[in-house]
């Protein structure tokens, strides 16, 4: 399936054996509504490439369809959970080629402050990491796929927030048994998860005797995804107006790093 002597105008561009993937999700539903005259797979592109590249809607490069027409596919996609289903529908691939089971049973919790640019929803002050804006709360599995991300002021604490993503995790993941977090999530947030959600909070502590730098056991894995999230430059700050669309944003880059990773695999098949 892989796509000899396809070449792609950007590297953000869906090959034919990925978009095999993605065009059942995105084409257009059947029913009495006017039909589309846009080409769905450009709009992917499009976004993808935005992604990517960080530029503005407006600076969105000609050969792909107007950027009114991207931005209105790229907020429906939010808005009816394409981008939803289109992470849960990569992530259960990309889990099965790399040999695990579709769905998790173990993940990982951490957060990222992060700088926003623009006035928009849930902006505050993380009094810990000196930074004015937001966190991005991550759930991942033991690949650093993702599974739930939350986007909220930065000043929202690591308990406050990690209650409100790991009910998001126990009400979408039925066969989550552990989730794994540092020393910022104990206490009261523990008890709580162990007595109200079927999975257990185990905190990663470190050493008693460590001193400098040491990589712990299973926190890394979310902590690469994290760093994963910079190669995108759209999300090297905050620059959405609103908390859905940076939630997306982290969607998007996380799908298009498991389709990269399967063009290699088809490829090798």
């Amino acid at each position: 399936m892989c796509s000899q002597g396809f070449e792609k105008r950007y590297p953000t561009d869906v090959d034919d054996a990925t978009w095999m993937l993605i065009e059942p999700i995105v084409r257009q539903k059947p029913g009495q509504g006017r039909k589309r005259t846009v080409n769905i797979r450009e709009v992917v592109n499009a976004i993808f490439y935005l992604n990517y590249t960080g530029c503005q809607w407006e600076m969105l490069p000609k050969e792909f369809p107007d950027y009114r027409h991207v931005n209105y596919y790229y907020w429906k996609w939010i808005r009816d959970g394409t981008w939803d289903e289109l992470n849960d529908i990569m992530r259960s691939i990309t889990r099965n080629i790399e040999g695990h089971d579709s769905d998790p049973s173990a993940a990982i919790l951490d957060s990222q402050s992060t700088k926003t640019t623009i006035k928009g929803e849930e902006q505050g002050f993380d009094a810990g990491k000196q930074v004015k804006g937001r966190k991005r709360f991550l759930v991942v599995d033991t690949l650093g796929l993702l599974l739930v991300v939350m986007v909220m002021s930065a000043s929202r604490s690591e308990s406050s927030g990690g209650s409100d993503i790991l009910e998001e995790v126990h009400q979408k993941f039925v066969t989550i048994k552990r989730v794994w977090a540092d020393s910022a999530y104990g206490g009261r947030l523990v008890e709580y998860a162990n007595n109200w959600f079927r999975f257990v909070l185990e905190i990663i502590r470190p050493s008693p005797d460590q001193q400098g730098f040491e990589v712990h056991p299973k926190r890394w894995i979310v902590e690469r995804t994290l760093s994963w999230l910079n190669w995108s430059r759209r999300l090297s700050k905050e620059y959405e107006m609103h908390t859905e669309s940076s939630e997306a944003m982290i969607k998007i880059a996380m799908i298009r790093l498991m389709l990269k990773r399967m063009e290699s695999a088809l490829c090798v098949m």
